[in-house]
């Protein structure tokens, strides 16, 4: 990495020091901005030179270590204190991510001007703590604080980002108070910002009314009507744009996608391609995900023949997503080969392999390579011990979630065994803190029902807690659960159910249980059925959380510092469904007819 060169910092000192009163201010918001202004006057004046020499200074600045040099030569030169140069300090900081350096620089400025401020609600908005963004805001303008266009878009998409539609529209309100709430990149974020609230009908009216468009403004409405489910009319809208980038065409292929369409999401990804469009990294995440859906291998492994042919590196998600791709193909062995030859590896990929083996091929193979994830190894009776011969970095040591555990319970269901099923049960909140959800007291009944033990069934789904940490119905758990159901469809899971219901009419948890088992196996008529008994009943609706738990725990696994937000919705998207097609019982196991799970290929 290039360093700020001594001879400059050195020759940058000497020209302050000879024009020491041409950069001293300390007055108002406003009169800091006329001087930060009189600074770029005169091409040929000491001034403008000095300026030029300060800008080019900051674009040598590769890292935060050469930007505290900078900073310490305008300290050391009494400089430091001009808006102009003071921001572009925060405008680095920013850039670099360091969220707390900026905050710390922008304290130390006397009299930050509105680009200050702008960088600081920026940082904000780009943070895990976009709620921030408004709050100083807030602050900023009780202090006397004026702002511009260039304020807003970063402050909107922090509501948008929290899904606060109180905060965004008390922030449109200052938008239009302040005269900019028709600047193209302001209504551009209010679109954003309605359509991420759910409120469609106010997105479309702000871009409607807009006199001019770009590609973001066509881009935010098509999302906007994607993420509340209505494809028709966003592909009639992308239809009509006047010219489509990469993100018009992703927008629409993750909307197919995460609308259970993966036929129309590759359909679109290959007009794409006759267009002579190359896609993203998001688009090739998309249609390798919609290929592992479809079971259409020979598309995924031309779309992996293409970015081998193009020599792209392969990162971390593209390679999460051939492993689960490969596995729904039932070609594991494959998938076994990219993981062992990523050389980084997180929680989302060994999930992702854990279950491959778990689900679609060898489950003592999905065991084995637990143990391995913990750098451990696990015994037939599923204690733990150490073991020396095994031996990771410290940075690839993972230690199990949710999911994992999912894959673990469903593969000692495939392989009946009982014990170890039990001990990993238990080890989940014994050993790593895991509170069980639906899904492990789903998988853990299989188990039972599987080996003829339908009283212990019975038993851990009466046990199975129902409290406003519960969700109330399990769409997402039928997605990654797929085929894992009772014989007979959901025969002996139903009478379970009813069971329960019978002996505790007015239990709303026995009633949750019955909609589970009917979400898991798709019969849809019966849940709505039961919600209408449910209603008759005057059983009031279980407090949940839209199964908002699951979806949460995948996205916030950690990729890595550089992965944006839409990355990480990727691998949610990839983990929702990574388990569509399971199966719970081997071809060999022997179990009385009753008591026998389904298995579909």
């Amino acid at each position: 990495m290039a360093r700020v060169s001594i001879r400059e910092l050195v020759r940058f000192r000497s020209s302050f020091l000879s024009h020491p009163t041409l950069f001293h201010s300390k007055s108002s918001l406003s009169s800091s901005s006329s001087h930060s202004c009189s600074l770029e006057s005169s091409s040929d004046s000491p001034t403008h030179l000095l300026r030029h020499r300060t800008l080019n200074l900051f674009k040598t600045c590769y890292n935060m270590k050469q930007l505290v040099q900078i900073q310490a030569h305008l300290i050391t030169c009494g400089v430091f204190q001009n808006p102009s140069l003071a921001g572009r300090v925060l405008k680095c900081a920013l850039d670099f991510g360091d969220l707390n350096y900026t905050i710390l620089v922008f304290r130390c400025i006397e009299s930050p001007d509105t680009f200050c401020v702008n960088n600081v609600i920026k940082a904000y908005a780009c943070s895990n703590f976009p709620h921030q963004a408004v709050v100083f805001y807030f602050e900023m303008v009780s202090k006397g604080f004026v702002p511009n266009s260039f304020t807003f878009p970063p402050l909107i998409s922090s509501c948008a980002k929290m899904g606060c539609l109180k905060s965004g529209r008390k922030c449109h309100g200052q938008a239009t108070k302040n005269g900019v709430d028709c600047v193209l990149p302001v209504e551009n974020s209010l679109i954003h910002l309605y359509a991420c609230c759910g409120l469609i009908d106010y997105a479309r009216k702000v871009f409607v009314e807009m006199s001019l468009r770009d590609s973001v403004s066509w881009n935010s409405i098509v999302d906007g009507f994607v993420k509340v489910g209505e494809l028709d009319i966003a592909h009639q809208l992308f239809d009509k744009m006047p010219i489509r980038n990469v993100v018009s065409w992703n927008v629409m292929i993750t909307g197919y996608l995460n609308g259970g369409n993966p036929g129309n999401c590759l359909k679109l990804f290959r007009t794409m391609a006759k267009t002579g469009l190359r896609g993203s990294e998001t688009t090739v995440v998309s249609v390798l995900t919609a290929c592992g859906r479809s079971a259409r291998l020979r598309e995924g492994r031309s779309v992996h023949g293409s970015l081998i042919r193009t020599l792209v590196d392969l990162s971390l998600i593209i390679d999460t997503t051939l492993i689960d791709m490969y596995s729904k193909c039932r070609r594991v062995d494959v998938a076994k080969l990219v993981f062992d030859r990523m050389s980084v590896r997180n929680l989302v990929c060994w999930n992702a392999m854990i279950l491959g083996h778990c689900l679609h091929g060898n489950p003592e193979d999905g065991l084995s390579l637990y143990a391995t994830m913990v750098d451990r190894t696990c015994s037939r009776d599923g204690e733990i011990h150490s073991d020396n011969n095994i031996k990771l970095d410290e940075g690839q040591k993972k230690f199990p979630d949710e999911i994992t555990f999912v894959g673990i319970l469903c593969a000692c269901a495939r392989c009946g065994l009982l014990i170890e099923g039990r001990n990993y049960f238990s080890q989940m909140f014994d050993l790593f803190s895991i509170k069980p959800n639906f899904g492990h007291y789903w998988c853990m009944a299989n188990l039972f029902a599987g080996v003829g033990l339908v009283e212990e069934a019975v038993e851990i789904l009466k046990s199975m807690p129902i409290n406003e940490n519960v969700l109330y119905e399990s769409l997402l758990w039928a997605r990654l659960l797929g085929s894992c159901r009772f014989q007979g469809n959901v025969i002996l899971g139903e009478e379970i159910a009813k069971a329960l219901i019978e002996l505790e009419p007015d239990n709303p948890s026995c009633y949750a249980l019955l909609l589970n088992v009917y979400a898991v196996a798709g019969q849809w008529e019966d849940v709505a059925g039961t919600k209408q008994m449910m209603k008759e009943q005057g059983i009031k609706k279980i407090a949940g959380c839209s199964l908002f738990d699951l979806q949460d725990i995948v996205h916030n696994l950690n990729l890595g510092d550089k992965w944006q937000q839409q990355h990480m919705q990727e691998v949610s998207m990839l983990m929702a469904e990574l388990a569509q097609r399971l199966s719970l019982l081997s071809a060999n196991s022997q179990k009385p007819p009753l008591h026998e799970t389904e298995t579909r290929s």
